[in-house]
């Protein structure tokens, strides 16, 4: 999903799309898909970590909307939270979708806090 080069802006925009895409999907599976199927689908972990993902996600693309100051950090937690959501929905069938949407949200806001980290450091020289 990342694109090399790309500038604040543009690096930006594409963590924004991800995360929303990953809001959506990790709560449509959470309030669809996985209490359908109930059993180790609807375990109370992984429900649980679907929510907090699809929230975070949601928060996350809010902050960089708003240009909050604090955007890279959240983005940083975003990262951990989506690998361990991914992590959780990749032992379970079917939720594919949800896996994809997870890492490519991590990565790209892993490039964001790696960018923003870049710029600062540059900053201080």
């Amino acid at each position: 999903m990342y694109i090399e080069n790309n500038t604040s802006s543009e690096r930006t925009a594409v963590c924004i799309d991800a995360c929303e895409n990953c809001h959506r999907i990790c709560l449509a599976m959470a309030m669809n898909y996985c209490l359908a199927r109930s059993g180790r689908y609807a375990r109370q972990e992984h429900m649980r970590l679907l929510l907090q993902c699809a929230q975070l996600c949601r928060l996350s693309a809010d902050y960089q909307l708003t240009g909050s100051p604090f955007s890279d950090e959240l983005c940083a937690v975003c990262a951990a939270v989506c690998d361990a959501c991914a992590n959780s929905c990749s032992m379970l069938d079917g939720m594919d979708e949800c896996v994809q949407a997870c890492e490519d949200c991590a990565d790209s806001c892993r490039h964001v806090t790696f960018a923003v980290s870049e710029e600062r450091a540059c900053l201080l020289q």
